[in-house]
Formats: C-alpha cells, structure tokens, sequence
C-alpha cells in the first residue's frame, strides 16, 4: 500500500514538472498592447513647446570655480564649487546672469544649449541689483541672444515661463504665472532690490540668473530668489524686471561697472529728521566743493550759536518722491552722469525745484 502513494506521488510530480517544462502550457499568450490615439496638442501646450524650442538655445549653463588644495600633494587646483543659469544678450558673447551665481568664484565656465564649453571673463557686476555679465569667446553661430520684452506693462494673471539648470538639471522649463508685482527683497549687499516680480512658477536653485518669460518668450525679468523654509520651490519666486536690467546691463558693458550719478552731497541719518521735525526726505549734511549741488545752490545743515542752522531736504528727484537714502540713490541710478535732472528741496518750510547736472560718483 505504501509502496502504490510512493508511486502515485512520483507520477504526479513527474506531470508537475511537465508542465513546467512548457511554457505555452504555463504562461497565458501575450503581446505589446495597442497604443491609444490622441488628438492635436491643446493651444496652452504648442506654445510652451514653442516658447521652449525658441528660448532654450539662449539659456546657458554656468560653473563657478573654486580653488582647493589638494590634501596629499598640497597642490592647489580649480574645481567647481557650484552652477547657476544665464542667457545670452547678445552676438558679441555676453552672458547675463546673478552676481550671487558668480559672487565667490575664481573663474566660471559657460556651457551653451548644444553642450559646448567656454571659459568665461567678468565683464562687470553690480552686486546691489544682483546682476553680473560674462562674456565667452564662441562663434557667432552658437549664440542667439534672447527676445527682450518689456516689464512695465505687466499685469498679475499673466502666464510665465521659466527655463534653467536646478540642482544641476539643465534646460528645464516650469511654467506658472505673476503672483504679484513691485516686491522688494534683499540684495547681496543688503540694499533693497525695488519692483521685483513674484510668480509661482517652480524657481530651484540652479534657476538663479535664469530668464523668466512671458507667453510671447521674451524676457521679462531674470529669476533671482525663491521664498522657502526648505530651500526648493515653495510657490513663492522673485525676478530682476527687464526694464531694469536693460538699464544697467548696457552700463556694466560699456564701463565695467555701474558708474552711479552724483548730486556732490553727504547726508544725515533718518534719526534727523525725527529730532528735528523735518519732512520725509533726506537731509544734506554736506556739500562737496565745486559740485553739482553747490553749483546749484544746496545749502547743508549746520550747527550755529543758536542751535542748527536749516539746510535743505531733498524730497523728490524728477518727480519720484525720495524718502530715504536708498530712494535716492534708486532715483539717481536711473540717470546717467552728465544727465541733468529736476530736485525738490525743503528748507525752513519753504518747497523749491532745483535743476541740477549730474556727475559721476567716484566709488
């Protein structure tokens, strides 16, 4: 009896392995499963495939070098130390981009859209605005300068476009839109960077100097910061406007730095006016020898037998009212030396206008 279950076990492990021997008896038939249909691409996903296929030759890779010295053989090398984003302005090799991207570095190398890699020179920088231009010596053929628009006509709602490297990852593109306008964050220098643009559309870092753009893909303003606890995208993106930097990008070209307009004057502390009662603006202090304010009339503060002798307050510079001494300094950047410009000034409770011919600063 117990030799017939043996023998009934072995048959049965035999038809077992049988089957397991033939893979037609053990696997149902299968294929690669029929690709559905889909229809033409909606409008909202030509254009940004659009805008991306236009814009992303002009956005480019850039590589902050570092020296290091080498723990063994003590020799000193050049290694990168981190990446940012920039685009190109023009034929002639220029690259914009944040002085943040470049701010610590010893050398930067540029890397275009079709992977090809140049050593990059500083052109100019000015760190209170955040902005820097390199320039690369590579054949005209390979650089297309990015549409410029305009940022003085923006409206929120608007949709944008964001093209960059984050965390390494080059030509990404994220979409969104203006969240907000005439914001104001902090720059390198601790001065305050007026009239940013906010928007939503992922900003990482890697995206900083990066182009943002608007559904037309010109260029609206130049990704600069993000607002986040963590330090990725939180919705919360700020841009340089296009305006102001067409304004100062040509400048750093042309004298390698941002030759400031001078009124020729020093002035008080916002402390002043408080003690003193005066109205919003700025006190003058000083006034330098031969200078546009002293050729023009300025007259500072002073102290006199009687206590201080009133000078003048300077409240507004061409109309835009000056509050504080980054007011005015805002103000005067948006001229140029030589340029002649209308200052309201207080004195003694009397409001006067004053035409003043503008010089260079000499810091």
């Amino acid at each position: 009896m117990r030799l017939v279950q043996i023998q009934t076990l072995l048959l049965l492990l035999t038809l077992s392995l049988a089957g397991l021997a033939d893979p037609a008896q053990a696997r149902p038939a299968a294929a690669p499963r029929v690709v559905a249909p889909r229809g033409a691409l909606d409008a909202e996903e030509q254009n940004n495939i659009a805008v991306f296929k236009n814009v992303s030759p002009s956005v480019v890779n850039i590589t902050a070098m570092g020296l290091e010295r080498d723990f063994l053989s003590l020799n000193v090398q050049q290694v990168p130390q981190g990446t940012g984003t920039g685009f190109v302005w023009d034929a002639q090799g220029h690259i914009v981009t944040n002085f943040h991207v470049i701010q610590d570095a010893n050398a930067a190398r540029v890397t275009l859209a079709d992977q090809s890699s140049y050593k990059a020179e500083l052109v100019g920088a000015f760190p209170d605005r955040d902005l820097a231009v390199l320039r690369i010596q590579a054949p005209e053929a390979k650089l297309k300068p990015v549409p410029l628009g305009t940022s003085r006509d923006l409206q929120v709602g608007q949709k944008v476009y964001a093209i960059g490297n984050p965390f390494g990852l080059d030509q990404s593109l994220t979409t969104g839109i203006i969240s907000a306008l005439g914001r104001e964050i902090e720059s390198v220098t601790r001065r305050p960077i007026k009239g940013a643009i906010q928007t939503d559309a992922a900003i990482n870092p890697g995206n900083s100097g990066g182009p943002l753009l608007d559904s037309a893909g010109r260029l609206i303003g130049v990704n600069t910061a993000i607002y986040s606890p963590s330090g990725a995208s939180a919705g919360i993106g700020f841009a340089i406007p296009v305006d102001e930097v067409n304004r100062i990008v040509p400048r750093l070209i042309r004298d390698g730095r941002m030759v400031r307009p001078a009124l020729g004057v020093s002035t008080a502390p916002p402390e002043w006016n408080r003690a003193l009662g005066l109205p919003k603006g700025v006190a003058i202090v000083r006034v330098q020898r031969q200078g546009p304010a002293a050729k023009a009339g300025f007259k500072s503060f002073s102290r006199g037998e009687g206590g201080v002798v009133p000078g003048d307050v300077i409240t507004a510079i061409n109309g835009e009212p000056v509050a504080t001494l980054d007011d005015m300094l805002t103000a005067l950047e948006k001229l140029q030396p030589g340029d002649s410009c209308t200052v309201t000034l207080w004195r003694a409770g009397q409001t006067r206008q004053q035409r003043v011919t503008l010089a260079a600063s000499e810091d």
